[in-house]
């Protein structure tokens, strides 16, 4: 297992929480950190993010506790990574490249591959071309240009040429992905996405709601699982509804990764409430929650019923400071592992999509059963009546869903 020394600058505000969620990035890629260093300062230095004595500082403490990387907690340009290898002579990583990296290893999906694909070329690009001006500055000489700048304009080129590429395949998984969304919203089942930071429990969660015998992947590890599952569950009155799990997020996730998971994350926006999952016995559920919502935003998410779950409340060491707020503004406290909790979940969600729902009085000829066994296998039939001619019924469901059946539809 490779040792690591995970440094980060803090120039305004604290970067302790940020810096323990840099040691659990580290972990999961599969690495231990062996020390951590943060250096305050009130501006950045630009030809390697640190001061000059903080860098010479890191090369004797990798000398000495024999690290085999450093990983900075934060964006480096090309320059600046390598300024700093040649200074440390140890192997870099900055945050982005480690998200990255960790991405790329959990990946099943074809498309899950080629979105983080897309991204590492996405970041790489750059800083290829970055690399190639800084040879072209150092005014030439043997091995500063030629064949060292030519390699370089070729691997961009090279570059370029693979993101159109992939971005043409995921044109056509796109394509893939809507159609099956449109199959679905034309069977009119309900979807219920689960968002939110990265290990929060939202996998477990589903797990407990839901009614199929496959689960999703479960670990307690930041990014466990990376492609979107949708499952089966059941609500209390017997409505069928889809439960699709997301990834999860984590505080300054790349840009090039929302990009490059955009198509996924659309499926949030054909739900029809969102489960935004927090892990209330995190240090810092406020940066959960402002991440979450920020990507939202973001992905231009409006006018979405939201239900706020905090989880793992059974791991909360004073509890009582939730309690003012239970129940309020669709917000739920819970354990994922309580059957009693799960209840409690499952009729939110209900009550909250009932919120969206007209009760529409319907008569169905006997000759056209066949659309009452439709609705009743996807609504929630509250009364019924048989005549000689068909039944005549009373059923709660979305708009959008009723509009099939509008000339069954009886006026009083």
């Amino acid at each position: 297992m490779e040792k690591a020394i995970t440094i980060g600058l803090q120039t305004s505000k604290d970067i302790q929480d940020s810096m323990d969620e840099l040691a659990r990035l580290v972990e999961a890629a599969g690495a231990t950190v062996i020390e951590s260093v943060i250096q305050k300062r009130d501006k950045t230095e630009a030809r390697t993010l640190f001061g000059p004595g903080k860098v010479l500082e890191i090369q004797a403490l990798v000398e000495e506790l024999e690290a085999d990387l450093v990983v900075v907690n934060h964006e480096l340009s090309g320059s600046q990574l390598r300024n700093l290898e040649e200074i440390i002579e140890c192997k870099i990583i900055d945050r982005t490249n480690l998200i990255l990296d960790i991405f790329a290893s959990r990946a099943t999906s074809k498309e899950g591959q080629l979105q983080v694909k897309l991204a590492q070329l996405q970041y790489r690009l750059p800083r290829i071309i970055g690399f190639s001006d800084y040879l072209s500055r150092t005014g030439g000489g043997i091995g500063t240009r030629g064949p060292g700048e030519q390699k370089l304009e070729t691997d961009r080129r090279h570059v370029e040429r693979e993101i159109h590429a992939i971005k043409k395949q995921l044109k056509t998984v796109e394509k893939q992905r809507e159609t099956k969304r449109k199959r679905r919203t034309e069977s009119q089942v309900p979807i219920v996405s689960f968002v939110g930071y990265t290990n929060a429990g939202k996998s477990t969660l589903m797990n407990q709601l839901m009614v199929s015998e496959e689960e999703v992947f479960v670990k307690d590890m930041l990014f466990a699982t990376l492609d979107t599952s949708l499952r089966k569950a059941e609500l209390p009155q017997g409505e069928i509804v889809l439960l699709a799990d997301t990834v999860g997020f984590v505080s300054e996730l790349p840009t090039a990764l929302i990009e490059a998971f955009k198509s996924t994350l659309e499926e949030i926006k054909a739900s029809d409430i969102i489960v935004h999952v927090l892990d209330a016995s995190h240090d810092d559920v406020e940066l959960q929650m402002s991440t979450t919502n920020k990507i939202l935003d973001d992905l231009e998410i409006k006018d979405k019923k939201i239900l706020t779950v905090f989880n793992k409340m059974d791991q909360v060491i004073s509890p009582e400071v939730f309690v003012d707020e239970t129940g309020q503004n669709n917000k739920l406290y819970i354990s994922a592992l309580s059957k009693k909790d799960i209840k409690s979940v499952l009729n939110k969600i209900e009550s909250m999509l009932h919120e969206q729902y007209v009760t529409a009085t319907l008569f169905i000829p006997f000759e056209d059963y066949s659309y009452y066994n439709m609705i009743a296998s996807k609504h929630i039939i509250t009364d019924e009546k048989h005549n000689d001619s068909g039944t005549i019924i009373e059923v709660k469901l979305d708009e959008l869903a009723l509009k099939p059946f509008e000339r069954f539809k009886m006026t009083k």
